[in-house]
């Protein structure tokens, strides 16, 4: 009898071990969901060389992208300490030793692992196009000289290059509209969407030597040269864009000064843009030093001048005036300034805009106000019906505007996304009951395996 009993027991053991290990088999494999983990975090580091300064900045997006392009957010913002590495033309080594201070800041906020993975760039701007006029051989100098630190960081260098005028404003464009989200947007479905095309904004950028008007007209781009071409996340873009050297805000003071220094019959200049009262000296050879002055100076020119203010408004804009070639864009329908083509503006337009908040500034501010004034009205053919549509900032979205941003979006398309690992999970309910079971198939195997040891054999 007890032998018959010790056979039931442990018959009824091993069936409910049998049973409960089959659920929980069933349970895990049958009622499981396939679900993706979060993306790796790719990194990209790029340096905006511009004439007055550099600035490096840091991006991050989900490794596995959106339709062939990165959602791509701002890491880091570190300015340079010092000018442009233009004006280490006479010590190019110091232009590279520059930039060391915002790098390691940078390879600080990258984890290790992705060092070697991580895209580095510099582009260098007008102050660098113009020192390639002025003398090539020192701006390849400077390159060379910053491609030597950059090249011996633990990341992947992709150069250091002159970055065309054209296509600084229209990376610029990128920017500005996917900042504000009108290439591709987040939807309260949860969904990735991209807005109509009519949404879109125009980008105009004020830099220290030149300056970039880009937008999408409404019509035809007549001129091929001035037309660019993105594809980002699925959709094509076709823009207009053009970038006029010596038109930036540094270059254009410059140029007025030149002016007035030629026209003026002595050493003593009159300056209707300067407020009166302000007296200065300077040495009129730095004058001739930049590209963007044509004219050589005259042979009797003093060593030194002295400047004074007039603050004379309408003469002040007269001079400002001058600098601009209006009378060959007459009887031409679609013209800038300078015979260069143009499609009439269309749309809002964004500008990019620096408050430096500095004394030093203070003397400029009347010029460059007009400056921007008359460019803006005369040069661009803005009017008073389409003033409003133009907004200055400096961010946007908590994001520095400029071409840095537009760049690494693009060069997203081009570096390969990584597809999400895939695992298997459960509800929290399935799971429960699968380690209800788990726990009675142990139990009932520990029974089993304590009837077949320890009961007597009869």
């Amino acid at each position: 009898m007890g032998l018959t009993w010790k056979k039931r027991v442990l018959t009824a053991l091993l069936g409910a071990a049998a049973a409960s290990g089959l659920t929980t088999l069933i349970l895990l494999l049958v009622e499981a969901t396939s679900v993706l983990l979060p993306a790796d975090t790719k990194f990209g580091i790029v340096f905006d060389a511009g004439s007055s300064h550099t600035s490096l900045f840091v991006y991050r997006w989900p490794a596995d992208k959106e339709n062939n392009t990165g959602v791509v957010s701002q890491a880091l913002a570190c300015q340079v300490k010092g000018p442009g590495i233009s004006s280490y033309a006479s010590n190019p080594a110091q232009a590279g030793e520059s930039l060391q201070g915002c790098l390691e800041e940078a390879l600080a906020l990258v984890p290790e692992a992705r060092h070697q993975e991580t895209p580095m760039f510099l582009g260098a701007t007008a102050g660098m196009r113009l020192l390639s006029q002025k003398n090539s051989s020192q701006a390849g100098d400077i390159f060379a000289a910053v491609s030597r630190v950059l090249g011996q960081a633990p990341l992947d260098f992709w150069g250091a290059e002159l970055l065309a005028g054209q296509a600084e404003g229209a990376l610029g464009w990128i920017t500005i509209n996917y900042v504000l989200g009108m290439l591709i947007k987040y939807s309260f479905s949860g969904e990735w969407i991209r807005p109509p095309e009519g949404t879109l904004v125009g980008a105009l950028d004020m830099g220290g030597a030149s300056t970039q008007i880009t937008f999408v007209p409404g019509g035809p781009i007549l001129d091929k040269s001035t037309q660019a071409t993105f594809r980002l996340y699925g959709s094509e873009h076709r823009v207009y864009t053009h970038s006029y050297l010596c038109f930036g805000r540094d270059q254009m003071l410059t140029r007025l000064l030149a002016r007035l220094v030629e026209s003026s019959p002595g050493p003593l200049v009159r300056h209707p843009c300067y407020h009166s009262g302000y007296w200065a000296t300077l040495s009129p050879a730095t004058l001739y030093e930049s590209p963007c002055v044509h004219t050589t100076p005259p042979p009797d020119l003093a060593w030194h001048l002295t400047v004074e203010g007039t603050g004379n408004p309408g003469a002040c804009v007269s001079a400002i005036r001058g600098l601009f070639n209006f009378s060959s864009c007459e009887g031409r329908e679609h013209c800038a300034f300078d015979g260069v083509y143009q499609p009439p503006v269309r749309g809002r337009f964004y500008v990019e805009a620096s408050s430096p908040g500095q004394d030093r500034w203070l003397r400029d501010h009347c010029a460059s106000g007009l400056y921007i004034l008359t460019l803006l009205l005369e040069g661009y053919g803005f009017r008073e019906e389409t003033w409003p549509d133009i907004e200055f900032h400096k961010q946007a979205g908590g994001t520095d505007i400029g071409w840095t941003l537009g760049y690494m979006l693009n060069l997203t398309g081009v570096i390969p996304a990584e597809v999400p690992a895939r695992w298997r999970a459960e509800s929290y309910g399935i799971w429960e009951a699968g380690v209800v079971f788990a726990v009675l198939t142990l139990l009932a195997t520990l029974g089993a395996v304590a009837v077949h040891l320890l009961w007597p054999q009869g």
